[in-house]
């Protein structure tokens, strides 16, 4: 795919219990604890930094509220409007199906094959739900949501786009994509074609 030739500055949402927990999130819709709050906080300063008053740059963020605030508090570090800025669907996390709100440990004594098939092939697998995704398929949309970007923008987001960044960009193969580990409490940043974290 063609990349945006405009900057991108993403910043993944604050951490949350579940993350702590490492209860399945999914499209749940979780807030940030004390932690993400500081977070988010850190990042809004690391933003401002490197981009001012952030004039001249679209500020979109996925629609659910663990970005929100995220996007809300970096806003406000930056001294703006904290709520002057757009949700994007196609940039909520991967939808986990049945699986989301459980830990994985109670998902493999249930269904100890299913998450074999996921370990196997983590970027394919699709859990079981009407509404579940692969990596591979929430690649698409946020692919479809990249190939729109026309100016420079802020974006908060989830470790799973992320992820499909990262397969995107630097053409990481599916396996280690989809197991990298997706900093909160750092900036990164899409620029001529190369990612770099802040």
């Amino acid at each position: 795919m063609k990349l945006p030739s405009s900057v991108i500055y993403f910043s993944r949402h604050g951490e949350t219990d579940w993350n702590v927990s490492e209860r399945i999130q999914g499209q749940e819709d979780i807030d940030i604890n004390a932690r993400g709050k500081v977070q988010a906080d850190r990042n809004g300063d690391m933003i401002k930094s490197l981009i001012g008053d952030g004039s001249g740059f679209d500020f979109v963020a996925s629609p659910l509220r663990r970005t929100r605030e995220t996007m809300e508090r970096i806003r406000t570090r930056m001294g703006l409007d904290p709520h002057d800025y757009r949700t994007d669907a196609r940039l909520k996390e991967v939808h986990f199906g049945d699986w989301q709100g459980f830990m994985i440990e109670d998902i493999a004594a249930r269904t100890p094959e299913l998450v074999d098939a996921r370990a196997r092939d983590k970027w394919n697998f699709v859990p079981p739900g009407a509404a579940a995704e692969s990596y591979a398929l929430l690649g698409v949309r946020v692919a479809d949501w990249l190939s729109e970007v026309r100016q420079p923008t802020v974006c908060v987001t989830h470790g799973g786009c992320l992820r499909t960044i990262f397969q995107m960009v630097n053409g990481l193969d599916g396996h280690d994509a989809a197991n990298m580990a997706i900093t909160q409490d750092h900036i990164l940043r899409l620029e001529n074609g190369q990612l770099t974290w802040m």
